[in-house]
Order: structure tokens, then C-alpha cells, then sequence
């Protein structure tokens, strides 16, 4: 049901959940069709413009090109190049570009870990490079760039030494970026979305770090138009209680006490669930008229929708609950 606004819901909740390159980010509630405003931008920075590592040109030892073959070497040049690019680096120091030199005997299998050095850090180390025949020694260098995106070979090979190869520069760490819209009930109105992004990453950069990071690019294009236009971030973030506790706001006719039990909170002005439980059991012992079994009662009914009259609530949620509260009897 459409009404009338003067203003629009401002996003209050950001859950964020993070297993090793991997990150699950909740943020909600907005108003209908601002969840897709919000999210594709993010998705599109995300995979275009997050900073990464990649080889941008390769010099094997008595290689005069990319197809050529390697002495000694299972892989041909192209094949040995391929399986490079699927090793992710990651510069040490702060620096844009660093030029690294290596040398390995065989018998041989390579894989991504040897190739750690004091200059970079290898994050994919069991990636497979290839494999050194006896009485063969592969000496190779690499230059390695900070970027974003993709970029050709053509558009690196005027930038680099002439007596190294030019190799496509695959920067982005961001290995999947994905976002859900969902529906979600904001005070008995379907009408809200809650945007729910997917991301991994091939461990140049934490997955959280790569939300942030975008979000902030996003902003610095915004930024001109609060110099020209004096836009004012006025935003007031109004806190709302989880879904687990939106419960306590119930009228406590849904307990579906004994008439005895219910009168005695009623004459004491008792109106809401979470009344109760913010007194906690020796405040509702002291109720006048109420006795053990309608404390037990009470406590019983309390127990069997998640709320212990005994364990007080976290200090944040007592302080929305009460503010709730007084809200509602505001407004009744």
C-alpha cells in the first residue's frame, strides 16, 4: 500500500559475514527499487575499477617469442604463459611496478609458491607452472604492475623493454561479484528490499575490503556535486530492532495468559511483551494481586518464544525496546 512520504527510508543495517576470501554483506532496508540503484553500481566497480596485481611481461632465458618452445621444459611458451596468469600476485612493498628475476633446476614440478620471494607474495601458491626435465636449468623475469581491469598486450608492449614479451594484464582480483534483491517487512509494510551481495576474491585484497573500497569510489564521484550544488549529508541513522526481538513489541493479549494472569498486568498498565522482560522476574513478582503460578505462567510463556525473564538484554537492544515502547503507547 502506497502512502503519502515527505522523505525517504535511510538504510540502518549492515550485516557483514566473512570466510576466508568469501563475504556475504546484508544491507537493508530500502525503499522499493533503490536496492537495484544501489547494488549494480557497486557490482560494476567492483569487477572494473578494484586495484590488483598481474604479470604484464615475461623474459625466458633463449626464448625469442611467445611460440616459442623452452628447453627441457614439458610447456611450450604459450602454455607456460597460460598457467603463469592464473598465479596471483601481490607486490610487498608499496610500489606500482616491481621487475622480479628467477632461476630453478630441474628435475622440477613448478607451482605457484616458489615463486615467493622478498618483493612479492605469491596468494594462489599450488597453482601449477610447469614441469623441468633433468640437466635443465629455467631462468625467467617478470615485471609485475598494480592495475585495474583488463589490458591488452598491444597496449602494454610500448611501455616495456624491448627483449621482453607483452602479456595480457589481468588486474582484477575480484573473482565473482553478485548481488539478490529480497523483500523484507519494515513495520507490517512488504514494501522494502533488502540487497544481499556475494563477493570472493583471489586473496590480493579481503573481500570486505573490496566492498569498501568500491563504495568509496563511488563516492568520489559524487563528490562534485556536493562542491557545486553545497549538498549537505544530513542523514540521521535510526536504529530499529532485529527481527528476533520485534516480538517483545506485542501486545501481551498473544501470550494467551489465564484470565488471572492477564488481569493483574493489565491493571498494572502492563500493555507489551517486552514490558516484561525489561523488569526481569523480581520486578514481576512484586506485581499487586499476581501470585507464584501466574510468575510461572508468565515465565513459561516468555520461555517458549526465546526470552529468559533472568538474562537481561544486550544493552543497545534494551534502550531500542524501551524507546519502542514508548512510542507505541504514544500512539495508542
Amino acid at each position: 500500500m502506497n502512502k503519502i512520504k515527505t522523505k525517504l527510508l535511510v538504510p540502518n543495517k549492515l550485516d557483514v559475514d566473512v570466510e576466508g576470501n568469501k563475504a556475504k554483506v546484508e544491507v537493508y532496508p530500502f525503499e522499493k527499487g533503490y536496492g537495484i540503484t544501489l547494488a549494480h553500481p557497486i557490482r560494476r566497480v567492483l569487477l572494473a575499477s578494484t586495484v590488483g596485481y598481474a604479470p604484464v611481461a615475461i623474459k625466458i632465458d633463449g626464448v625469442a617469442h611467445e611460440f616459442d618452445s623452452i628447453k627441457g621444459v614439458l610447456e611450450d611458451v604459450a602454455t607456460f604463459i597460460i598457467n603463469l596468469k592464473n598465479v596471483r600476485f601481490k607486490i610487498k612493498e608499496d610500489a606500482d611496478e616491481v621487475e622480479v628475476s628467477y632461476s630453478f633446476a630441474g628435475p622440477k614440478e613448478l607451482f605457484g609458491k616458489d615463486l615467493n620471494n622478498d618483493k612479492v607474495e605469491i596468494v594462489t601458491p599450488d597453482a601449477y607452472i610447469a614441469t623441468l626435465n633433468e640437466d635443465v636449468t629455467l631462468n625467467f623475469s617478470l615485471i609485475i604492475k598494480k592495475g585495474m581491469g583488463f589490458v591488452a598486450s598491444e597496449n602494454i608492449r610500448d611501455d616495456i623493454p624491448s627483449d621482453y614479451i607483452a602479456l595480457d594484464a589481468f588486474f582484477s582480483p575480484i573473482k565473482n561479484a553478485v548481488y539478490d534483491i529480497e523483500n523484507i517487512l519494515v513495520e507490517d509494510e512488504t514494501d522494502f528490499e533488502k540487497v544481499v551481495f556475494t563477493i570472493e576474491t583471489d586473496g590480493q585484497i579481503a573481500p570486505d575490503d573490496a566492498l569498501k573500497d568500491a563504495v568509496n569510489k563511488l563516492f568520489s564521484q559524487f563528490a562534485i556535486f556536493t562542491e557545486k550544488f553545497d549538498v549537505v549529508q544530513n542523514v540521521e541513522f535510526e536504529e530499529t530492532l532485529d527481527d528476533e526481538y520485534k516480538v517483545l513489541t506485542d501486545t501481551i493479549d498473544s501470550l494467551n495468559l489465564r484470565s488471572r494472569s492477564f488481569n493483574c498486568l493489565n491493571n498494572a498498565a502492563i500493555k507489551y511483551i517486552g514490558e516484561l522482560v525489561l523488569m526481569g522476574s523480581n520486578e514481576i513478582a512484586k506485581i499487586k494481586n499476581l501470585g507464584k503460578k501466574s510468575l510461572d505462567e508468565i515465565t513459561e510463556k516468555l520461555d517458549s518464544i526465546g526470552f529468559n525473564v533472568n538474562e537481561p538484554l544486550p544493552e543497545n537492544v534494551k534502550k531500542l525496546l524501551q524507546k519502542e515502547i514508548e512510542k507505541l503507547k504514544e500512539e495508542s
